[in-house]
């Protein structure tokens, strides 16, 4: 699958008709075209912990990390798309299931932390999106609610912090389960309405 998406891609940057480009493009939105919410999450921390502790102390931490999180994304109805260093990747049919997804990470966590020493706690920093996107199940994905949930998760939440767009929350229907806050950013002179969530 990965594969035909390159040569889909190739092929567009070498047409040289403007209707070319748009046949190959609906073909490309109609093979890997998906609406999805979109889940990234991030272990905090890992420039400190490796500089005090070694890479391998923090690679036994991603490591907890992603056999902690991999049946949670399954049992709130997502898929796993990938873990790369120390993120986590998943898209799920509607952003109430993520944020559930979400929220049951942070309280794994907080459990699993509880039999470690404090130089082994994992603590996650996540966002999350809903929209059209690329997807190649089980090897990536990409869109602009990819790129959001990533700057969300990445660079604006902080350790244990959920931030969902406020684009994605409206999908929600009268969830009491959890509560959610307005946040608003400016990222690259843009200005993205957020929600931080808490259980």
């Amino acid at each position: 699958m990965m594969e035909t998406l390159r040569e889909l891609l190739l092929e567009f940057s070498q047409a040289d008709q403007a209707d070319r480009r748009t046949e190959i493009q609906e073909q490309i939105w109609t093979q890997f075209g998906a609406e999805r919410t979109v889940l990234i999450w991030d272990m905090s921390g890992f420039s400190l912990l490796t500089r005090r502790f070694g890479v391998v102390h923090y690679l036994s931490m991603v490591r907890r990390m992603q056999e902690i999180t991999r049946p949670i994304v399954h049992e709130n109805q997502g898929s796993l798309v990938k873990f790369e260093a120390d993120n986590g990747f998943a898209v799920f049919p509607n952003p109430e299931s993520g944020i559930h997804a979400a929220l049951a990470m942070n309280a794994a966590f907080a459990v699993e932390n509880a039999k470690y020493p404090d130089d082994f706690d994992i603590r996650i920093s996540a966002g999350l999106d809903h929209g059209q996107i690329l997807l190649i199940e089980g090897h990536d994905f990409f869109g602009d609610a990819v790129n959001v949930a990533s700057k969300l998760g990445e660079d604006l939440a902080g350790p244990g912090e959920i931030l969902i767009t406020q684009t994605a929350l409206n999908r929600v229907a009268n969830d009491t389960s959890f509560a959610s806050k307005p946040v608003n950013f400016s990222v690259s002179g843009l200005q993205l309405e957020a929600a931080s969530i808490t259980k």
